[in-house]
């Protein structure tokens, strides 16, 4: 007499075979997923009011849009690029308030009333910045991706400087002076793959100088 527990090759075929007729047994087999009804429920959308470039603008927008979709978007200033969306790269720099921030990294419906200046805002093809025209006389980009970032973040890096707000490399933090150093430092938030950073800081420093 076989043993109950000896499983051999032939029991095993065997309840296979047992499964895969009940499986196809008509009212056995299993329903099919049945697609997900779209939630009734929309995320309600916010007005937010702001000045871009000097002008006044009022925006409906889903309260998760960041402020640079809402630029680029919406307000279709696509000059202020979206490199890595993580707040890394500084290829969304803009100016608000006087501030540098990233703008990939902050939500738009929380800048309500605020000045927002973009590489747009700086100066024209016609009547350049002098910053924009200090990266043209140096070769300060070559592919061109960063540069409104970098623009927008050496602009308001000067103004730093200037109300003497003082960087990790600042010695004396009662006399913030432009140095090589400073610029550096400052400005390592915004990457250039194209490695034009010797240009970048010769465009910065003449700006300085001016």
């Amino acid at each position: 007499m076989n043993d109950p527990n000896d499983v051999t090759r032939r029991t095993v075929l065997a309840g296979s075979a047992a499964a895969a007729g009940i499986a196809a047994t008509p009212g056995m087999a299993r329903e099919p997923a049945r697609p997900r009804k779209a939630s009734s429920r929309m995320t309600p959308r916010m007005q937010v009011s702001l000045t871009v470039n000097g002008q006044a603008e009022t925006l409906e927008l889903d309260p998760r849009v960041t402020l640079l979709d809402a630029l680029r978007e919406h307000l279709h200033l696509t000059g202020t690029k979206k490199g890595c969306d993580h707040g890394q790269c500084g290829a969304c720099t803009v100016i608000v308030n006087g501030r540098r921030i990233n703008s990939c990294l902050t939500l738009a419906v929380m800048h309500e009333g605020d000045e927002v200046t973009t590489i747009e805002g700086l100066g024209s093809p016609e009547r350049l910045h002098p910053m924009q025209a200090a990266f043209v006389k140096h070769d300060g980009f070559q592919c061109g991706y960063c540069t409104p970032g970098q623009i927008c973040s050496s602009v308001a890096m000067l103004g730093e400087i200037k109300d003497g707000i003082p960087s990790h490399v600042t010695e004396d933090l009662n006399h913030v002076a432009f140095s090589e150093s400073e610029v550096r430092e400052r400005m390592s938030g915004n990457i250039c793959r194209c490695a034009a950073y010797p240009n970048i800081i010769a465009a910065i420093r003449e700006v300085q100088e001016a």
